[in-house]
């Protein structure tokens, strides 16, 4: 059996590279010690943690994640407790867990998202209605926009009015309060600064903010509860309907948590991921004309199934999620018997991580990784262990598919109204941002004119 290597670096200094430039550390380690090494990244474990990047044991991994073998215990999550509360998906684990995902993933698939299609397309062109010729744009604030909205009128069900400004304002200092390296430091390496130590703590402003986001959110679900609609096709009237096998609900806490999980997992990862796409596509003048050219191939600009199922778009927005994976890991997974994996034998208790970055960047997958190439992804399909933004297994992201459908909705709606140039002097290079992978600078784009789709030629 091979051993697993790991860096002989102190923890502490290994922690704090995870933290300010965790790219490096996951390429400088791959470099080393290859498909799977040793990450002693997390506090006050004293269970091994491993990254793997290699596609066939992702698959194990990801296929024997049942209990038995492997288990994808919630609480391994702890980190996302103080934005989300417990009783969602991503801290659930067990039969709680498998119940509470069948309740929750039907309002994001099929029919539903068919109509949630014109309400993204809706918000993306009152926000670029809002873009003045000769402007420069803050291009993620721009996408923060379209995507708080969207979570705000799509999964909450809150279209202007009081109660849609508060949160649209609460949510936004929300998140941005724990995405700088700072704030994850407090929540991984020191989880007791997360205490409310006085005014001029951290612990304080985020418990300020929770309170009084959970304040609106509460009186929201109280008021669906007591004026119900058959008609409110939004995901929190559909998850007030949703009953389990036994007839039973969720309570106002697990419909709190369940919004807190969506507006973190669909707001700012979107966000992130759009402005990527929006810098590739600005960046590389033949990846926009290619776009263009296909987008002026819509007989109807306005029809956004149309627009849906345009390969080169789609290729467009996988690269994107390629190349600068929003999510750099899977969810962990706990090895409860010995076994082998790739050669090296693993005992119980070891904690697996897919590193989705990894991953995306080996050369036998991906030639030339750092190239933003979409064409590779017309050239060949890519297995769910191959490619894999949104995680895998019983811990996939329930809103992978409404991410996807917003993602090509609002970048095709942008670049069909709208002529851009990027504005950025230097490149633009991926730093955390939060939990997530995001931009070192911001990315800016100046509006020079509007866009009409290409003339048809006359038929004859």
């Amino acid at each position: 059996m091979k051993p697993i290597l790991h860096s002989k670096t102190p923890r502490f200094l290994q922690r704090g590279q995870w933290i300010l430039n965790p790219v490096g550390y996951m390429q400088t380690n791959f470099d080393r010690y290859g498909d799977i090494f040793q990450a002693p990244i997390l506090p006050n474990s004293s269970a091994p943690l491993l990254f793997v990047n290699e596609p066939k044991a992702i698959q194990y991994m990801l296929t024997h994640d049942t209990g038995k073998e492997l288990s994808a215990p919630g609480e391994l999550n702890e980190v996302f407790v103080p934005l989300l509360g417990r009783q969602n998906v991503i801290l659930l684990s067990g039969k709680q867990h498998r119940n509470r995902r069948q309740l929750v993933m039907p309002p994001l698939h099929g029919e539903h998202l068919h109509a949630y299609a014109q309400i993204i397309e809706q918000i993306t062109q009152d926000v670029i209605a809002q873009w003045s010729i000769a402007e420069v744009l803050d291009v993620r604030a721009e996408m923060q926009k379209i995507t708080l909205r969207v979570i705000l009128q799509v999964v909450f069900g809150l279209h202007q009015g009081e109660r849609y400004q508060q949160l649209e304002r609460l949510l936004s200092l929300r998140l941005n309060i724990t995405a700088t390296p700072l704030a994850i430091a407090i929540l991984t390496l020191f989880p007791w600064l997360q205490k409310d130590l006085g005014a001029w703590s951290l612990g304080a402003r985020i418990r300020q903010l929770a309170e009084e986001t959970d304040a609106l959110l509460f009186a929201e679900i109280e008021d669906r509860r007591a004026n119900p609609s058959a008609d409110r096709i939004d995901i929190l009237s559909l998850l007030l309907a949703a009953k389990d096998e036994e007839g039973n609900g969720l309570s106002n806490q697990d419909l709190r948590d369940e919004l807190m999980t969506l507006l973190v997992a669909g707001h700012e990862t979107t966000a992130t991921a759009l402005s990527w796409a929006m810098y590739w596509v600005h960046s590389l003048p033949q990846v926009k004309q290619t776009l263009l050219a296909e987008l002026d191939t819509l007989t109807t600009p306005a029809d956004v199934e149309q627009l849906l199922r345009l390969p080169y778009l789609s290729a467009v927005c996988n690269e994107t999620l390629r190349i600068h994976p929003v999510a750099m890991l899977t969810f962990p997974r706990r090895v409860e018997i010995p076994l082998e994996l790739c050669g090296h034998q693993l005992a119980p208790g070891a904690v697996l991580m897919g590193c989705i970055y990894l991953l995306h960047q080996r050369q036998d997958l991906y030639p030339q990784p750092q190239q933003f190439r979409p064409e590779r992804f017309l050239e060949r399909q890519f297995s769910p262990y191959e490619f894999m933004p949104f995680g895998g297994g019983v811990r996939r992201c329930v809103g992978a598919a409404l991410a996807q459908y917003e993602m090509k909705i609002a970048l095709g709606t942008i670049l069909s109204r709208v002529e851009l140039v990027l504005d950025n002097k230097s490149p633009v290079q991926p730093a955390r941002r939060g939990l997530t992978l995001g931009q070192d600078a911001p990315i800016q784009v100046k509006k020079v004119a509007p866009r009409s789709p290409a003339p048809k030629p006359l038929s004859v």
